[in-house]
């Protein structure tokens, strides 16, 4: 990276920064669906509730799942009572899986301990599915403790102040201790959701808006001719493609197979249309052979395609129909048309389902058909489902 910076940035002067921040913020704070107001003291299970909800996840794709959390579930013991498999189907489409399964524990340990989440940074990272950044940001938004969450905009904002010259998956411990050098004594929650909108809305991963930040006159990176290098970003890796297929066995009456994934695990406790492992391979030759049944699947044209962190994926959709009395396999579960919406399929499924509803349809005398092919074969064997 070419800069007229020193390889060693000069320590930050915190009382500069954390006054000029607080003010901006005072003025420009963004109205956030889980955030108190100005005067208002913040509600620990909305803190919270809206972190556990914003791991890997955009304010804007986290806001409707937080209001209708709250909604079915207005505080931490009614969350508490709910069944996993609820939760759960609340969360679908939000992907990372884990997050449900950890915020139902959590909900349980707390609700445990008589509705009261610890105030104490140490104390909040014994809970399931709260990790340091979490821990921080609960102890410092909903206790006003002085702690010093790092998100990737707070990050992304320290980075710049100081002018690290190495990317921040590789300097987590420098940011921690730039950062925790930063926090005012007085108002440190307001100081960092002041700094988490900063990063959001002027310092930008792409063209920082530097003359519009609080910060700018502190900020090594501004100083610069290109304070978007800063910090330097890692090389992505290729990611792989994998392949797989995705079974539709679709009744009469619109009704089709499917089944829960095992409670851990890439999409962990979600529904999904049947099928084997996702694996390398070529997409060309992908066939029946981990069909839930044995019956006369047909491949349906085109591809599902989802990315994941780690990997892309190409899934086969091969379609069947089956007779409206026929039992579900082991495992397997019958789901109505108007079910999909809230029967707990991932974002993946949901399109999987989706375009198979759309590709796939049955002749409208089917019944007629099944009943006459039974008839004339009259073997058991020949039934479009193994019992």
């Amino acid at each position: 990276m070419q800069s007229s910076l020193p390889r060693r940035a000069p320590a930050l002067k915190s009382i500069s920064v954390a006054s000029s921040a607080l003010a901006w913020w005072d003025r420009h704070r963004r109205a956030l669906p889980w955030r108190a107001a100005a005067g208002e003291i913040a509600d620990p299970y909305r803190v919270w509730l809206s972190e556990i909800l914003l791991q890997q996840t955009t304010t804007a794709g986290a806001g409707p799942y937080f209001l209708e959390f709250l909604k079915r579930w207005p505080d931490v013991e009614s969350l508490a009572a709910a069944s996993l498999e609820e939760v759960m189907q609340a969360f679908a489409g939000l992907g990372y899986y884990s997050r449900a399964r950890n915020l139902h524990a959590c909900a349980r340990v707390i609700a445990a301990r008589g509705g009261k989440f610890p105030r104490e940074e140490a104390r909040l990272r014994e809970l399931p599915g709260v990790g340091a950044y979490t821990a921080a940001a609960i102890a410092a938004i909903a206790f006003n403790a002085p702690a010093a969450p790092v998100d990737g905009n707070i990050a992304r904002v320290v980075s710049r102040l100081v002018a690290f010259d190495v990317p921040i998956a590789r300097n987590r411990d420098g940011l921690a201790r730039a950062a925790a050098a930063l926090v005012p004594t007085d108002r440190p929650g307001d100081f960092a959701q002041a700094m988490m909108d900063i990063g959001a809305t002027i310092c930008r991963p792409r063209n920082p808006d530097c003359p519009r930040c609080p910060l700018r006159s502190g900020c090594l990176a501004a100083r610069t001719d290109s304070p978007d290098a800063y910090p330097p970003r890692l090389e992505k890796r290729a990611r792989p493609t994998r392949v797989g297929a995705a079974f539709f066995a679709r009744r009469a009456d619109g009704a089709f197979l499917a089944r829960r994934r095992p409670p851990r695990g890439l999409l962990g406790g979600t529904m999904e249309l049947p099928g084997g492992e996702w694996g390398p391979g070529e997409f060309a030759e992908v066939g029946p052979q981990f069909a839930p049944f044995s019956t006369d699947w047909r491949r349906l044209p085109g591809a599902v395609e989802h990315v994941f962190t780690h990997f892309s994926l190409r899934l086969a959709l091969f379609g069947a129909v089956v007779e409206s009395a026929a039992p579900a396999p082991d495992g397997g579960v019958w789901i109505g048309e108007d079910e999909v919406a809230s029967a707990g399929f991932s974002g993946l499924m949901r399109k999987a389902v989706e375009t198979a509803q759309r590709l796939f349809v049955p002749p409208p005398d089917l019944e007629r058909v099944l009943v006459r092919t039974r008839g004339k074969d009259r073997h058991d064997d020949d039934l479009d489902v193994e019992p």
